[in-house]
């Protein structure tokens, strides 16, 4: 059951969680607590894709988390298409990522390296010589993307994998995540949401192949679990876990309700190959809400750990772990601001508020520097 109190600093009731900070169970890691820090770009590493020591502070300071799970790092060159992001397919990045993990797990924490792929998001200005923009399909994104010499540009046409390469990248997915249990990640989420280059194999509007990779349900979802079928059977299912956004719009992705029974049938499939679904509704971003009959589906198809997340305060992530609805809530843009959110949520403090302005640029300002509470109160 659920207990309130009203604190006298605030003007509402806070939620006296009896699930949210318990520990929790993920495979065979045990979390201090039910919160996940959901992946959020931050573009702190070096134009050369380089991981930089302020990165451990950022992480390390967040440790409080039940489970971090880092931005998008890029599994291979021509997978890195935005300026400043780092990636796990170099030593030097695998020793960079050593330092980062090394520094979150002295704190206690468990953390996770997203692998994104940005496929056909992504322009020559940001990535190393001699690599180029791929993707499912020959179908170039709407709209610009930033670069830090050009500016912004146009989103290119990319050229579309053939189907040798497409089993090629595979394995590229394969070695980053190997990459990073070597670097110390207690597991990997691949990033198949969000328009990069999972979900593009996923959606007819970026995929319109007609080889095994295209044309049903089961084609569009082929890439997305044979990537993760590989990955967990080369670092294990129990540190294998995959994000989706089903209703996502981000880079250039119409919804089509003809989607739904595809992510029933991926959601059933991965079952075998990953320990959870991480699922996002970005509705609090201004994308169509994911409507309840969607993730109940989910939940009935996928039986592991269910991570929701997108707009949650604790309040709502409490009602969701009571529910059964959700196992594990992740919480992205309060954790910007709050590197001690899991401590301010416990004492119903008020949050930091983010400055939007320095979310993707250089350095620590608005990165390592927000104040903890104890910083506050001193």
């Amino acid at each position: 059951m659920i207990g309130w109190v009203l604190d006298q600093n605030r003007t509402k009731p806070i939620i006296m969680a009896t699930q949210l900070f318990e520990p929790a169970q993920l495979g065979n890691l045990t979390l201090s607590n039910h919160i996940v820090m959901a992946p959020m770009t931050r573009n702190r590493a070096t134009a050369n894709h380089e991981v930089t020591d302020i990165m451990a502070t950022y992480y390390a300071q967040r440790a409080s988390a039940g489970l971090l799970i880092t931005e998008g790092i890029a599994p291979s060159p021509n997978g890195n298409g935005y300026a400043r992001v780092p990636g796990l397919y170099t030593t030097e990045q695998v020793a960079g990522w050593k330092k980062i993990t090394d520094a979150v797990h002295a704190k206690g924490g468990r953390i996770f390296a997203q692998l994104m792929h940005t496929g056909r998001i992504g322009h020559s200005a940001n990535m190393h010589e001699g690599t180029e923009v791929l993707a499912p399909s020959a179908v170039a994104a709407a709209g610009q993307i930033y670069t830090d010499t050009q500016g912004m540009q146009d989103q290119p046409t990319p050229r579309a994998y053939t189907t040798n390469e497409v089993k090629a990248v595979i394995q590229e997915f394969v070695t980053a995540a190997k990459n990073a249990i070597d670097a110390g990640f207690d597991g990997i989420e691949l990033h198949g949401a969000n328009g990069y280059l999972i979900e593009q194999f996923l959606r007819s509007t970026s995929n319109q192949r007609t080889d095994e990779y295209g044309g049903s349900h089961e084609n569009n979802a082929r890439f997305a679990l044979e990537v993760a079928e590989a990955v967990s059977a080369a670092i294990g299912k129990e540190r294998t876990g995959i994000r989706l956004s089903p209703y996502g719009v981000f880079n250039d992705m119409p919804y089509d309700v003809a989607y739904d029974a595809m992510y029933n049938y991926l959601a059933e499939k991965l079952n075998d190959h990953v320990i959870y679904v991480h699922l996002v509704d970005h509705a609090s971003m201004g994308a169509p809400a994911v409507a309840p009959e969607i993730k109940e589906a989910i939940r009935e198809h996928y039986k592991g750990i269910l991570i929701l997340s997108g707009g949650y305060t604790a309040e709502t992530a409490e009602e969701a772990l009571q529910s059964g609805k959700a196992d594990l809530v992740a919480f992205g843009r309060p954790f910007i601001a709050n590197p001690d959110l899991v401590e301010r949520f416990q004492s119903g403090a008020a949050l930091n508020q983010p400055d939007f302005s320095t979310f993707y640029t250089p350095g620590e300002k608005g990165y390592t520097d927000y104040p903890a509470l104890e910083e506050v109160t001193a």
